[in-house]
């Protein structure tokens, strides 16, 4: 016995030595914790503090009184324990007060810092806050539901930013840029018309993609005065709301209650919200929170030994690392539980690995199977990861019920450098077609003839999101401005928006819409807004009057898909079966049926007609007693006219959609 203790101490002797840094021969050899308590378990008897720090020889935990100012009034040294963490109970309640974490590594005590895994914090993030959280659930939270979603394809997604959506003098809002924006009701614009989330309602959007809310490192929570803008890119505490967001940055409390009161009033509204989140690279690598723990663990580094960057940001994550995929689902997880979260839009997700993204959609599966996730099957520069292995579009069949945005269809209809399909270039019909099945496998189209693509890469329309813009790159009225032809007209631009919105709402998918398209707003050519001053992002309410024909065209394609259940296929085999394309015999023109009450459809077939031509054209159609429903920039479902012949005319850049019973 006493020779078998002896062996044991002189391979803790080898391995960690006396007081120095345990060694391992590369991140695999980390150990990993499996249990649920890092960071904070508060009763308020105690506190016991837990944090995952492999590579330390010491660690000590740093007690405030306030959450930016003043020294630590108590400071207490954590015990070595399981899994690489290092753990310490504090037996007395610390509500109200602030701490920190400090490590030990290679003989130098690194940077303070709050943790990777804290739920509430002071001002800018900077110290951890103890808070009890049955204090931060607004009256009535318990009963709080998620409205009602029987399939992903019956989502219609809205992407705002929250200081857009409210700061213009005319939203008529009390709480411009905050979270409690969208708790308003009876908002007007100088004109008396809806705004703010009345203005959702009427509109009839499903899921409001609110951008980055997270704990932020791009704004200065102490200088709100200065109304300083950010999209938000820069995390800084991923399971912290942002606290420039709150009306009191300063209460931890504060900012968790009032994230909960948005999602709340949202779902009572009968809205979903989706959180924007960046969980592939942080606002700083060196001396971010997760390095002062582990440092150089939870990021990619290049051959050469530099910070790996596909991201854009000088760092990206290590998804495939054991913690940091315990984090992230983890992270997603909390959200959804603890805020009442209902999906999950992942940027730049092409740096996760896949096997990552099928973790969260399992762990989000026991939640709520409902909770959709997606993002952007890309990175935005070169990964050491194998492509293989990466979440983008072109692996999009290997991760179901993860989906991904459609650029084909975005750079098809708009064009990147020149104009596309509603602008009336030519030769883009297949291209069109494939946004049409939702870029699924279909036996009429010729795949050789994509723009990105050669081949379908999805297995289902539930994975794939519609979009013409986004916050990135020029909003959908400055990028008409930007590629249209030189003899092109304001009353064209109105066609081609109209044009592009038609064909991403009657594509099989997801529809996705940024924030004011619906007003005509532009953001004064400006492609990335991320920095600029809220009079470029703002959303001018009072357009909701002067571009009223424009409102109630958006407002009839997201009620003429929400009524008609045939736009919103679920299967790639029921999609071969009942869309079938026409030979519509003209250039620049697409048109196909939707047959036989697909999908539970209440009409028998439905005919949809693209017009990409700057010319009206004649089109023969099959014979039958259609309703019209949509023709010449104008919707109608209880029908336009009857049409009782063959030969059918389509005015210019438009669509029209007719339906047999």
């Amino acid at each position: 016995m006493k020779k078998q203790l002896l062996f044991v101490l002189l391979i803790s002797a080898v391995f960690y030595g006396c007081n120095s840094k345990p060694t391992y021969q590369s991140y695999d050899d980390y150990p990993v914790y499996e249990g649920s308590d890092l960071e904070l378990t508060y009763s308020p008897q105690s506190s016991k503090f837990r944090i995952w720090a492999p590579t330390a020889t010491s660690a000590k935990l740093l007690l405030y009184d306030n959450g930016n100012e003043g020294g630590a009034y108590e400071v207490l040294d954590m015990d070595k324990s399981e899994s690489g963490t290092w753990q310490l109970t504090v037996d007395k309640n610390l509500k109200g007060k602030f701490y920190t974490f400090q490590i030990k590594v290679n003989d130098v005590w690194l940077d303070e810092t709050p943790g990777i895994w804290v739920k509430a914090t002071g001002v800018n993030g900077k110290r951890a806050a103890v808070i009890d959280f049955a204090e931060t659930n607004p009256e009535g939270w318990e009963n709080d539901k998620r409205p009602d979603l029987d399939k992903f394809t019956d989502i219609s997604i809205y992407e705002v930013h929250m200081r857009d959506f409210s700061v213009s003098p005319n939203s008529g809002i009390k709480n411009k840029g905050k979270f409690l924006a969208f708790t308003e009701h009876g908002t007007k614009n100088s004109a008396g018309e809806a705004t703010g989330i009345d203005h959702l309602k009427e509109l009839g959007i499903t899921h409001v993609q609110i951008m980055p809310s997270f704990d932020f490192v791009s704004i200065d929570e102490t200088k709100l005065n200065e109304n300083k803008y950010n999209w938000g890119y820069t995390p800084l505490n991923y399971n912290v709301p942002e606290g420039s967001y709150s009306t009191d940055p300063f209460n931890p409390v504060t900012r968790i209650l009032e994230f909960k009161q948005m999602v709340q009033s949202l779902h009572k509204s009968g809205i979903r919200v989706i959180m924007d989140v960046a969980y592939n690279h942080t606002s700083q690598g060196k001396n971010s929170h997760f390095d002062l723990l582990a440092p150089g663990y939870f990021y990619r580094m290049n051959a050469d030994s530099t910070w790996s960057d596909a991201s854009g940001f000088g760092n990206e994550t290590a998804s495939e690392r054991a913690m940091m995929r315990k984090f992230i689902f983890e992270s997603v997880v909390y959200w959804a539980t603890e805020y009442h979260v209902d999906g999950f839009c992942f940027n730049l997700m092409g740096i996760h690995d896949i096997e990552t993204m099928t973790e969260i959609r399992a762990a989000l599966d026991k939640v709520d199977p409902t909770i959709f996730v997606y993002g952007e099957g890309w990175t935005a520069a070169p990964s050491p990861i194998a492509e293989s292995k990466r979440a983008v579009k072109k692996n999009a069949k290997e991760f179901e019920n993860v989906a991904v945005f459609c650029d084909d269809i975005r750079d098809v209809l708009l064009g990147k450098d020149s104009a596309g399909f509603v602008l009336g270039a030519d030769s883009l019909e297949e291209c069109v077609r494939f946004g049409a099945v939702g870029a699924t496998q279909h036996p009429q189209i010729d795949y050789s003839k994509l723009l990105y693509s050669k081949e379908p890469y999805v297995n289902n329309p539930t994975q794939i999101v519609n979009y013409v813009s986004s916050h990135n790159d020029l909003c959908l009225l400055d990028k008409l401005k930007k590629i249209k032809p030189v003899d092109a007209t304001d009353e064209e631009l109105i066609r081609f928006d109209k044009l592009a919105q038609t064909i991403v709402f009657t594509s099989q998918g997801i529809p996705f819409i940024y924030a004011g398209e619906e007003l005509f707003r532009d953001k004064k050519g400006i492609s990335n807004t991320s920095q600029v001053p809220d009079s470029i992002n703002r959303i001018n309410w009072d357009l909701k009057t002067s571009q009223k024909d424009i409102f109630q065209y958006y407002q009839g394609l997201i009620a003429l898909r929400k009524q008609h259940a045939a736009f919103r296929i679920p299967m790639q085999d029921m999609i071969q079966q009942h869309l079938k394309f026409l030979d519509m015999m003209t250039p620049n023109v697409v048109g196909f049926l939707l047959t036989d009450h697909v999908n539970g459809e209440i009409w028998k077939d439905i005919l949809v007609i693209y017009n990409g031509n700057r010319k009206a054209v004649t089109v023969e159609i099959p014979e039958g007693e259609w309703n019209l429903v949509c023709h010449d920039g104008q919707i109608n479902l209880n029908v336009i006219s009857a049409i009782n012949t063959t030969t059918f005319n389509v005015p210019a850049s438009s669509a029209s959609i007719l339906y047999v019973n």
